[in-house]
Protein backbone atom coordinates (compact mmCIF):
# COMPACT_ATOMS: atom_id res chain seq x y z
CA UNK A 1 0.00 0.00 0.00
CA UNK A 2 2.91 2.15 0.68
CA UNK A 3 3.84 1.95 -2.85
CA UNK A 4 0.62 2.88 -4.29
CA UNK A 5 0.49 5.74 -1.87
CA UNK A 6 4.16 6.82 -3.35
CA UNK A 7 3.21 6.73 -6.78
CA UNK A 8 -0.13 8.71 -6.63
CA UNK A 9 1.80 10.88 -4.79
CA UNK A 10 4.20 11.56 -7.50
CA UNK A 11 1.51 11.50 -9.88
CA UNK A 12 0.35 14.86 -8.08
CA UNK A 13 3.06 16.23 -8.08
CA UNK A 14 3.48 15.88 -11.85
CA UNK A 15 -0.41 17.55 -12.26
CA UNK A 16 0.42 20.33 -10.20
CA UNK A 17 3.59 21.37 -11.81
CA UNK A 18 0.93 21.40 -15.32
CA UNK A 19 -1.80 22.85 -13.36
CA UNK A 20 0.02 25.09 -10.33
CA UNK A 21 -3.18 25.04 -8.14
CA UNK A 22 -3.23 27.74 -5.31
CA UNK A 23 -3.33 25.80 -1.89
CA UNK A 24 -3.70 26.82 1.60
CA UNK A 25 -2.07 24.33 4.15
CA UNK A 26 -1.88 24.11 8.08
CA UNK A 27 1.03 22.55 9.94
CA UNK A 28 1.59 22.14 13.72
CA UNK A 29 4.34 22.78 15.90
CA UNK A 30 2.72 20.16 18.64
CA UNK A 31 4.49 20.32 22.09
CA UNK A 32 3.67 18.04 24.72
CA UNK A 33 3.64 18.84 28.16
CA UNK A 34 6.75 18.39 28.73
CA UNK A 35 7.94 20.09 25.81
CA UNK A 36 9.19 17.82 22.99
CA UNK A 37 7.94 18.32 19.84
CA UNK A 38 5.85 15.40 17.51
CA UNK A 39 7.10 14.40 14.15
CA UNK A 40 5.02 12.32 11.35
CA UNK A 41 7.00 10.58 8.73
CA UNK A 42 4.43 9.94 5.77
CA UNK A 43 4.54 6.57 4.00
CA UNK A 44 4.25 8.43 0.26
CA UNK A 45 7.45 10.69 1.10
CA UNK A 46 10.48 10.19 3.20
CA UNK A 47 11.79 12.39 5.83
CA UNK A 48 10.32 13.68 9.30
CA UNK A 49 7.44 16.64 8.92
CA UNK A 50 5.00 18.24 11.76
CA UNK A 51 1.64 16.96 11.25
CA UNK A 52 -0.66 18.64 8.86
CA UNK A 53 -2.24 18.60 5.75
CA UNK A 54 -4.61 20.67 2.77
CA UNK A 55 -7.62 22.88 4.50
CA UNK A 56 -10.45 21.54 2.40
CA UNK A 57 -12.54 23.75 0.60
CA UNK A 58 -15.24 25.69 3.11
CA UNK A 59 -13.20 24.20 5.79
CA UNK A 60 -11.75 26.77 8.67
CA UNK A 61 -7.90 26.84 8.89
CA UNK A 62 -7.97 25.79 12.98
CA UNK A 63 -10.45 22.91 12.19
CA UNK A 64 -8.35 21.64 9.04
CA UNK A 65 -5.46 21.62 11.85
CA UNK A 66 -7.32 20.03 14.88
CA UNK A 67 -8.71 17.37 11.85
CA UNK A 68 -4.71 16.68 10.82
CA UNK A 69 -3.74 16.29 14.26
CA UNK A 70 -6.63 13.83 14.83
CA UNK A 71 -5.82 12.30 11.72
CA UNK A 72 -1.90 11.89 11.48
CA UNK A 73 -1.54 11.72 15.51
CA UNK A 74 -4.52 10.91 17.26
CA UNK A 75 -4.31 14.13 18.96
CA UNK A 76 -7.62 15.55 19.87
CA UNK A 77 -7.96 18.71 21.79
CA UNK A 78 -4.63 20.43 21.47
CA UNK A 79 -4.64 24.17 22.25
CA UNK A 80 -3.63 26.23 20.13
CA UNK A 81 -0.95 28.96 21.82
CA UNK A 82 -0.16 31.12 18.35
CA UNK A 83 0.56 31.51 14.80
CA UNK A 84 4.11 30.65 14.13
CA UNK A 85 4.26 31.96 10.86
CA UNK A 86 2.44 31.85 7.11
CA UNK A 87 4.96 30.78 4.57
CA UNK A 88 5.05 30.40 0.38
CA UNK A 89 5.70 27.01 -0.68
CA UNK A 90 6.32 26.21 -4.49
CA UNK A 91 8.56 23.02 -3.98
CA UNK A 92 5.73 20.43 -5.20
CA UNK A 93 4.47 22.93 -8.48
CA UNK A 94 1.45 23.84 -6.43
CA UNK A 95 0.92 27.85 -5.49
CA UNK A 96 1.19 26.66 -1.91
CA UNK A 97 0.40 28.68 1.53
CA UNK A 98 1.22 27.08 4.89
CA UNK A 99 0.15 28.59 8.36
CA UNK A 100 1.75 26.90 10.92
CA UNK A 101 0.83 27.15 14.65
CA UNK A 102 2.37 26.46 17.65
CA UNK A 103 0.07 23.90 19.57
CA UNK A 104 -0.06 22.06 22.73
CA UNK A 105 -1.39 18.28 23.35
CA UNK A 106 -3.78 17.51 26.42
CA UNK A 107 -1.46 14.29 27.24
CA UNK A 108 1.70 12.64 25.51
CA UNK A 109 -0.17 9.97 23.97
CA UNK A 110 0.69 10.14 20.72
CA UNK A 111 0.27 7.19 17.69
CA UNK A 112 -0.11 7.33 13.82
CA UNK A 113 -4.06 7.47 13.00
CA UNK A 114 -3.77 6.72 9.89
CA UNK A 115 -1.64 3.37 9.02
CA UNK A 116 -2.17 4.28 5.15
CA UNK A 117 -0.69 7.84 5.19
CA UNK A 118 1.42 7.76 8.68
CA UNK A 119 4.47 5.04 8.59
CA UNK A 120 5.72 6.41 12.12
CA UNK A 121 4.68 9.55 14.58
CA UNK A 122 7.01 10.38 17.31
CA UNK A 123 7.81 12.94 20.30
CA UNK A 124 11.54 14.30 20.23
CA UNK A 125 13.46 16.88 22.09
CA UNK A 126 13.54 19.70 20.20
CA UNK A 127 17.75 19.71 20.52
CA UNK A 128 17.82 15.95 19.50
CA UNK A 129 15.33 15.68 15.88
CA UNK A 130 15.77 12.40 14.25
CA UNK A 131 18.09 12.08 11.15
CA UNK A 132 15.93 12.95 8.29
CA UNK A 133 13.85 15.66 9.42
CA UNK A 134 13.42 18.29 6.85
CA UNK A 135 14.59 21.62 6.15
CA UNK A 136 11.25 23.43 5.99
CA UNK A 137 10.55 21.69 9.35
CA UNK A 138 14.18 22.59 10.61
CA UNK A 139 13.79 25.97 9.64
CA UNK A 140 10.71 26.05 11.79
CA UNK A 141 11.61 24.65 15.10
CA UNK A 142 14.57 26.76 14.94
CA UNK A 143 11.92 29.66 14.00
CA UNK A 144 10.44 28.89 17.08
CA UNK A 145 13.24 28.39 19.85
CA UNK A 146 14.51 31.67 18.78
CA UNK A 147 10.81 33.06 19.76
CA UNK A 148 10.31 35.02 16.07
CA UNK A 149 7.13 35.32 13.57
CA UNK A 150 8.04 33.65 10.51
CA UNK A 151 7.01 34.13 7.08
CA UNK A 152 8.45 34.07 3.25
CA UNK A 153 9.73 31.35 1.59
CA UNK A 154 8.81 27.70 2.86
Amino acid sequence: MALLHRLLGRAARIVWRITRPRTIGVRGLLLSPDGRVALVRHTYVDGWYMPGGGVKKGECVTDALHRELAEEVAVRGATVERVLGVYHNRHEGKDDHVIVYVAHAPDDSLHGADTLEVAKVGWFALDALPDGTTPATLRRIAEFRAGTTGGGNW
